[in-house]
């Protein structure tokens, strides 16, 4: 038990660097799904929008280009699933080959000593499996939305074919929720991977993610297409 904590210990400076890591990924997210009611981010802009599709969606006839909607944000989810579960294979099958591993973080950073390379690797391996379980789960939910959209009337004057619209934007969203924290998972995997670089590249990649989400949910210029109603 206690070679195990030797292997795994952290220094103050990798300690920190991991610490805002994680603090900045939940973050992100968090501020991404409840932003300021005086600047909504482009992920509740865009909530609005799922809703305002459904709604368009009771009167649209025939209702295949909606369809195809759907089908595209499966094929999406399916793609980032399975492209999610080939880094984690490559990922255990390095931690599976160490020597080659600590020569590499050897020629990387500056100095041999500090965190073993299997837990710089399984942190990414960690972002990874989030991404993958977040996309697997947004491919369901984009099933179920399918299904409610099917169940709507084609009746306008039927009085559940708006509410039953409504309940399909709601898994919309929902699915579009953990769709976007399944890519927020991969841009921390990518900034986790410099921790190979050591603690300090592994700080200036979490600014610089955090700067890139943040940009896009709230400074892009998509957004601002997004807010001329």
């Amino acid at each position: 038990m206690t070679s195990l904590f030797a292997t795994f210990s952290l220094d103050v400076l990798d300690a920190i660097a991991l610490t805002a890591l994680v603090v900045s990924w939940a973050a992100t997210g968090w501020l991404a799904e409840h932003p300021p009611a005086s600047r909504p981010s482009v992920s509740a802009l865009m909530a609005g929008y799922r809703s305002e599709w459904l709604r368009q969606f009771v009167t649209r006839s025939p209702r295949i280009f909606d369809a195809n909607i759907i089908d595209s944000l499966r094929q999406s989810t399916a793609f980032f699933a399975s492209a999610s579960m080939i880094a984690i294979g490559g990922g255990v099958a390095l931690i599976g080959n160490v020597t080659t591993l600590e020569g590499l973080a050897h020629d990387l950073t500056i100095e041999a000593a500090g965190v073993r390379v299997e837990l710089k690797i399984i942190l990414v391996l960690l972002f990874l499996a989030n991404a993958l379980l977040k996309f697997v789960w947004a491919h369901r939910l984009f099933g179920y939305c399918a299904i409610l959209m099917a169940a709507v009337p084609n009746d306008v004057s039927d009085r559940r074919a708006y509410p039953r619209a409504e309940q399909a934007a709601k898994i919309n969203i929902t699915a579009a929720k953990s769709f976007n924290r399944g890519l927020q998972s991969i841009y921390f995997a990518l900034a986790a991977i410099t921790w190979l670089l050591g603690p300090w590249a592994l700080i200036v990649a979490t600014v610089v993610t955090c700067f890139v989400l943040l940009r896009r949910e709230f400074a892009s210029a998509s957004r601002e297409v997004m807010l001329d109603r």
